[in-house]
């Protein structure tokens, strides 16, 4: 039995996400993401002006009038979710954890995917794959989805999003839009990646803490690494330290949007303390240009 305490937030990111979609989102994600192709509606008479490149010789021989073919967008697709579960998502120093902005998306995209009639599927991984529901329709499906991140208990604690890819390469074999939803603290995940860059769309998004890129001076604090469970004793009041862990931080995401641009993926960044909406709006009118 779900606690109430679930259903109800359950709830609460269906109706708020519902709304984002359809004032916001939803004619931005289907002019974003296009079908994978084209396929044959009918064959109507050709009229002056038609490219003669789809005359269709078998009617056209059968009638004696030229015929063309007309086709329409392939519209139905696949949207996999690979959401990163690991607790280091359970560190939040504003209104919510990283895992809570991080489930907010997955809703936000999975309901814009089923308003035009596209099919979501979950991968929730950690340092091993903890939850596969295949691609399904409907807003049962979805439901089930914000069920299963929301109220899903992982395994294991670490990130191993190399393994994740890689499982994911193996099971889905339908071209896909991919989120890899995640904080990235994680290694060797670049090469797994461009393999399925290479055959599916991937997008790259970033969930960050403020915390996680400056301190403000605060005294000594003693902080414990949500994955390994190391206690580090810290001094927020030295302004080398602030300065030093700033630019470290800097430099890692630097980094990281460096290795995302050598294998030409699409990256997007999340911090929980700032709307999300601006930062998607961003990257779906980014992606409606080089469509």
């Amino acid at each position: 039995m779900i606690p109430k305490e679930i259903l109800k937030k359950i709830r609460r990111i269906e109706i708020r996400t519902k709304k984002l979609v359809n004032d916001l989102f939803s004619g931005e994600y289907h002019s974003t993401f296009k079908g994978q192709g084209m396929e044959f509606e009918e064959v109507r008479q050709y009229e002056p002006g038609d490219d003669i490149r789809l005359i269709d010789w078998n009617v056209t021989a059968r009638t004696g009038y030229p015929y063309i073919k007309e086709f329409k967008e392939e519209r139905e697709l696949s949207v996999v979710l690979l959401f990163d579960a690991s607790s280091s998502g359970k560190f939040g120093t504003k209104d919510r954890f990283k895992s809570e902005t991080a489930a907010e998306l997955c809703a936000l995209l999975a309901f814009s995917a089923i308003k035009n009639n596209d099919k979501v599927g979950l991968i929730i991984f950690t340092d091993k794959i903890e939850k596969f529901i295949p691609p399904q329709k409907g807003r049962g499906h979805v439901l089930r989805l914000i069920r299963e991140i929301l109220y899903f208990e992982p395994e294991s604690v670490g990130t191993d999003i190399n393994g994740a890819l890689e499982y994911f390469n193996k099971v889905i074999k339908r071209k896909s839009v991919v989120f890899l939803i995640s904080d990235f603290l994680s290694e060797n995940f670049y090469k797994p990646l461009q393999i399925a860059n290479n055959k599916h769309d991937v997008i790259a998004m970033k969930i960050s803490d403020p915390r996680e890129s400056s301190f403000d001076n605060i005294g000594l604090i003693e902080l414990e690494d949500a994955e390994t469970g190391e206690i580090f004793l810290i001094d927020t009041g030295s302004r080398q330290f602030r300065n030093e862990f700033a630019a470290r931080a800097d430099e890692d995401n630097k980094n990281l949007k460096r290795g995302f641009s050598l294998i030409n993926l699409d990256f997007i960044n999340i911090r929980t303390d700032q709307s999300y909406i601006v930062p998607l709006i961003n990257f779906f009118k980014m992606r409606e240009k080089r469509v």
